[in-house]
């Protein structure tokens, strides 16, 4: 089999493909036999096609012909992980229940390594009954909501799928979701995406396949101590109930997302180091899906083989930073995302339909530690939780989250009656100025930023376009140092991964990076067995 890049109609057939290769190459419709796509991705050129990365099989001296068109022709590359089956001393705890810690899980379990995941938060059908209360009631719960809870920030979310090139841990993610039930083209689809209303039965199906595997959850059950001697790990003490409980292992996998304050608080008086590390910070604009739609693509109902319209736009600005657009949420919604008392936070949302009334994007300034206002390590936290109280303030202590029209903003101007824009955040907004939570060095920077984006995307500005805020918790503040054995140097048996230790940002990455840092463990195990 190899690979080569073809362009076909949006609508498309395997007789098209076909058809396809027949133009672009020196082959017979006849020759051609198995046909596999690998990528997909759309093109708006004068014509909005479709690109498509495909693994073809023909004879084999056909194959060796083609291969002589080296720019045009490759080998198809396989993406298999095969992982052995291993005994360790003791079984793995694995703290946090994204899909980090959920993707470390799985593949230790695959290997016979039976782990006990705790998650501070609750199972994800429990945890939705909280989340939809907060967004209908605003009665937050500090220890499972957006933020915390299995499936992790992500459950949330559009549930993009940012792949970029495909190697075999990335595979490994997406051929999981496919087996628990998400459709076969997130594979190869570029800007594939699962949707908030199906990631829980996904999360649910990866959960019960790694019980029936040997692993273990533990719900509602916060991390609160390391156990240690001479050095190296003993065990984990974490507390549920108001109990405190101890579980004896010799390796943790810290998967504990971005936002646990207090659990990285408590990694520091264990002397495990950390540096802090820049993140983005702004507001969630919405455009009505169909004006995106049509500023996109050109039309207000695209083909459904299309889907709904998203883009990406970033600017360097004069003074130095970057602005740009972050979790692009085309038909969703804006979501309430704080997990602590007094806060406010924004999020985006997209079912897998994508046909909400608005589209809307994070729309972020960059920061970086000199902005944090101290040098320690957690710094970055505490500017996230002046904001994200001073919205709660401003908003008269509720979590009604500041609001203000695009014109408005631009303009320095008082906010006016929201008009033509419905805003989407469930617990409601309030009008205000940005810069009543915001530094200044945001605002700024955000205002050249949408004039940047409407010089290159004709229309982004947009009177009564909605900005809601603040987006603070974009990606971690800070990194867990680690070693390339994926564990602290601090403590021998402490593995920290995924978007909170500061390594990844996003489902796929997450996951990635828990599938690698258990293909660590296993394969430390194997070689310290061989000495």
């Amino acid at each position: 089999m190899v690979k080569i890049d073809v362009r076909v109609d949006i609508n498309y057939n395997t007789e098209k493909i076909k058809e396809a290769i027949c133009r672009a190459f020196p082959v017979e419709y006849s020759e051609i036999g198995e046909i596999k796509i690998l990528k997909k991705a759309l093109k708006i050129d004068k014509e909005k096609e479709f690109l498509l990365t495909l693994g073809v099989s023909f004879s084999e001296e056909r194959e060796a012909g083609l291969l002589k068109m080296k720019k045009r022709v490759t080998e198809c590359p396989t993406y298999e992980l095969r992982l052995p089956e291993v005994k360790l001393d003791s079984a793995p705890v694995i703290v946090g229940a994204g899909p980090a810690g959920l993707f470390a899980a799985l593949t230790l379990a695959e290997s016979g390594i039976a782990p006990i995941v705790i998650e501070r938060g609750e199972s994800v059908e429990e945890r939705a009954k909280k989340v939809n209360r907060f967004f209908t009631e605003s009665k937050l719960d500090g220890e499972s909501n957006v933020q915390f809870g299995e499936g992790g920030a992500g459950a949330f979310s559009d549930g993009k799928l940012k792949v970029g090139g495909m190697d075999k841990y990335k595979y490994k993610v997406l051929s999981e979701f496919v087996s628990a039930g998400a459709p076969e083209d997130i594979l190869y689809t570029v800007g594939a995406h699962l949707g908030t209303d199906k990631l829980p039965g996904y999360v649910l199906a990866i959960r019960e396949k790694i019980k029936s595997l040997g692993g273990k959850f533990i719900y509602s059950a916060k991390l609160v101590g390391l156990l240690q001697k001479d050095g190296r790990l003993t065990g984990v003490e974490y507390e549920k109930n108001e109990k405190k409980e101890e579980i004896p292992t010799t390796r943790v996998i810290l998967a504990t997302g971005h936002s646990a304050k207090d659990t990285f608080e408590m990694l520091l008086s264990y002397g495990i180091k950390m540096t802090p590390k820049g993140f983005g910070i702004g507001l969630r604009i919405e455009h009505p899906r169909e004006y995106i739609n049509e500023l996109v693509l050109g039309e207000r109902n695209p083909d459904s083989n299309i889907g709904t319209a998203t883009y990406h736009l970033v600017t360097h600005l004069k003074n130095g930073r970057s602005a740009y657009s972050f979790c692009m949420c085309p038909g969703g919604t804006v979501v309430a995302a704080a997990s602590e008392e007094g806060c406010i936070v924004t999020n985006g949302m997209s079912e897998y339909s994508r046909n909400a009334e608005n589209s809307n994007a994070a729309h972020l300034v960059s920061i970086t530690p000199s902005d944090f206002g101290n040098e320690h390590v957690l710094a970055g936290m505490e500017l996230q939780r002046k904001i994200e109280s001073l919205a709660y303030s401003i908003s008269g202590e509720s979590y009604k989250a500041p609001a203000i029209r695009m014109e408005d903003f631009i303009r320095k101007e008082s906010p006016k009656a929201l008009v033509g824009v419905k805003p989407s955040y469930p617990c409601g907004v309030s009008l205000a100025s940005a810069e009543e939570y915001l530094p200044t060095c945001v605002t700024e920077s955000l205002r050249q930023g949408i004039l940047d984006f409407d010089s290159w995307m004709p229309g982004f500005y947009y009177a009564d376009a909605v900005l809601t805020g603040p987006e603070t918790r974009t990606t971690s503040p800070v990194r867990i140092e680690r070693n390339d054995k994926f564990m602290t140097p601090a403590i021998s048996g402490v593995y920290p991964i995924g978007e909170g230790a500061g390594y990844a940002g996003g489902i796929v990455s997450s996951g990635v990076d828990g599938v690698r840092a258990a293909e660590s463990i296993i394969f430390e195990n194997i070689n310290q067995n061989k000495i």
